[in-house]
């Protein structure tokens, strides 16, 4: 066989060989490379690991935490920066709460390259030597430390929320801006903290703070508004002003100041201050005010002239009025905001059911209907007075179809202011001296007048007791037939009420003669054919009055006597009235009147002897007037 043919045979065979003895070889050379410089850094930190800079190659565990305690200070000398706007905050790590622990931060170096899989720890050998490797410091971070530290500068840092606001200092108005709120939020400053005490370098931390706006930061347009409505003093009047309306009512601007309010409204989540005159405090003067603005429409009134057949007016119709509250109350502050101070009311006008220009024929007033005269002989001048002063108030005065008409609505005031005197009224069981003695003499001749007439009466009220006036005919003497027609009224409590139930207006003409001692009521309106029949049973169970009484009164003197109250019988009276139109009943109806029995009542000066002696013999509190 050919020699040279056969080496080229076996060549591959060896080179292969060849390799496989070099890998083998370098293996060796790796294992035992890396026996030994396991074996050479035995308990020794490796080549390339440091502490926070602290070189430790080679030391043994306790060299390098004496090293790192000999060499790193930062925890004593360090500085660790706070700062909130020009104010700042300079502490060591130490004093925020950290603790360097050289020991366990040894360990950490000694460790490394030496967890994890053998791949892993060669990995970490091998990146130690050719690159360095830092290993973080072991600190204790003693948050409690740092948490009250830093509690003491956010009493420093935090603020509270603050409104803008606007005050008053008499009648300047103070406008104060809103203020952000400030919250130093500890736990996420805490986290920053941290991270600087473990870098092991001086620092600056930022301050985590929270800020919250307040709803409102601005109020000088507001602040404004309210100077311009304290610019002048509010002047309010009626719309439509004339001669005579009440008003104008001034308002100075203390008052305003007084009554100046500022509110916070949200609108959609936004909060907006409003400034104005208070709701409340306006409403009050505005409710006093509507006393006089108010005015419900009068009609003209009228007399009718018998022989024209025509009525013609004595005093000319007035348009009601009716203050809005509320409307005015909006269009005052309105009216304020723009720098206007001169404001118009919220009123609602309404006219008259009948003007001065009103014809007879279209209201059917073209007739007298009823007339009825009552007397008071014997009555005193201040009765005679009051009885005109009544009288006039329903002079001229128009009832209108289905209408309720009552005296209370008509009559003024019961005053001096009036034109009314002091003279006797019945009050509290006795007969006494009073304001108005002698308006029921005017009740009751409406109540006879309508009687007659055939009007429905709606509220009618007797007199406690029967007192002569209301009985007395023309010549003056009591006639028993006229007994349980009489009408007291005591307003508002007590009044006479009566209805229209034609569908004509009623036109009511009232006459006081004084020298002859009667009033005259007349109606006048358009007949409907209605006339009246009635019956009574005149004074029945008739009861004697009391025994007479005697009282001391300081005002008389020694041995004076005066008789102030005069007996009545007590009795019940029944009256029944049938109204008839067109020969048929048109209604009926009934009047049942009660009377006490009273006493007469004597009066005598202190110190007089045997008054009831004297009084006899002055023929006085003998029976009934």
């Amino acid at each position: 066989m050919n020699t040279s043919l056969t080496l080229q045979r076996d060549l591959p065979k060896l080179s292969l060989a060849v390799l496989a003895g070099g890998i083998a070889i370098f293996f060796s050379i790796v294992i035992v490379w890396v026996l030994g410089y396991q074996l050479i850094y035995a308990g020794r930190i490796f080549p390339g690991v440091s502490v926070a800079g602290v070189d430790l190659s080679g030391l043994s565990p306790n060299d390098a935490a004496l090293k790192l305690s000999q060499t790193l200070s930062y925890p004593n000398t360090g500085k660790v920066l706070f700062r909130d706007g020009e104010k700042f905050w300079v502490a060591s790590p130490a004093e925020l709460g950290m603790v360097f622990d050289p020991s366990a931060s040894a360990m950490a170096a000694y460790h490394y390259g030496r967890k994890g899989g053998l791949f892993s720890a060669l990995s970490g050998q091998i990146s130690a030597r050719g690159l360095g490797v830092d290993v973080p410091p072991v600190v204790i971070f003693d948050q409690r430390v740092a948490y009250n530290y830093l509690q003491n500068i956010s009493t420093q840092v935090n603020q509270p929320v603050v409104e803008a606001n606007l005050r008053l200092e008499g009648t300047n108005v103070i406008a104060e801006p809103g203020q952000l709120g400030r919250a130093l939020n500890l736990d996420a400053t805490l986290i920053y903290l941290g991270a600087q005490l473990q870098s092991f370098r001086d620092g600056e931390v930022p301050l985590v703070i929270q800020e919250t706006a307040p709803k409102l930061l601005d109020v000088s347009s507001q602040a404004e508004a309210a100077r311009r409505i304290l610019s002048a003093p509010l002047v309010i009047s009626v719309p439509n002003y004339r001669e005579g309306d009440p008003g104008p009512w001034t308002f100075d601007i203390p008052v305003l100041a007084n009554m100046l309010a500022v509110s916070v409204v949200e609108n959609n989540g936004v909060a907006e201050m409003q400034v104005g005159l208070d709701p409340a405090s306006l409403r009050n003067s505005l409710n006093d005010l509507k006393i006089y603005v108010d005015r419900i429409p009068q009609n003209a009134r009228f007399v009718f002239n018998d022989d024209t057949g025509q009525i013609e007016p004595i005093s000319i119709s007035a348009v009601g009025r009716v203050m809005d509250v509320e409307a005015s109350i909006v269009a005052i502050n309105e009216a304020l905001l723009r720098g206007e101070h001169t404001i118009n009311l919220s009123v609602a006008e309404q006219a008259p059911a009948v003007q001065d220009t009103a014809n007879g024929a279209d209201l059917g007033i073209v007739q007298l209907v009823a007339e009825q005269t009552t007397y008071f002989y014997g009555s005193s001048a201040a009765r005679i007075q009051n009885i005109q002063a009544a009288a006039a108030n329903f002079h001229g005065v128009l009832v209108a179809p289905g209408e309720i008409f009552s005296m209370g609505n008509y009559m003024s005031d019961i005053s001096l202011e009036n034109g009314f005197a002091e003279a006797l009224i019945i009050y509290g069981g006795r007969t006494i001296k009073g304001v108005g003695g002698g308006v029921c003499q005017v009740s009751t001749t409406l109540f006879r007048t309508v009687f007659f007439a055939g009007y429905p009466v709606i509220e009618r009220y007797s007199h406690a007791y029967r007192v002569s006036y209301y009985e007395m005919n023309a010549s003056g003497n009591v006639e028993t037939k006229y007994a349980g027609l009489d009408a007291t009224v005591y307003f508002p409590l007590v009044d006479f009420k009566f209805q229209n139930d034609t569908p004509y207006w009623l036109l009511m003409e009232t006459y006081v003669n004084p020298g002859a001692r009667t009033i005259t009521w007349k109606i006048y309106s358009t007949s409907d054919g209605r006339s009246v029949t009635w019956e009574t049973s005149g004074p029945v169970n008739t009861i004697s009055p009391p025994q007479p009484v005697f009282e001391e009164n300081p005002e008389l003197s020694v041995n004076e006597i005066k008789q102030v109250d005069y007996a009545a019988e007590g009795a019940d009276v029944h009256v029944v009235r049938t109204v008839w139109r067109g020969g048929q009943v048109y209604f009926t109806d009934e009047f049942r009147t009660h009377y006490e029995p009273w006493s007469a009542v004597c009066q005598f000066g202190p110190g007089t002897e045997d008054p009831e002696r004297r009084a006899r013999k002055a023929n006085l509190c003998l029976g009934s007037s």
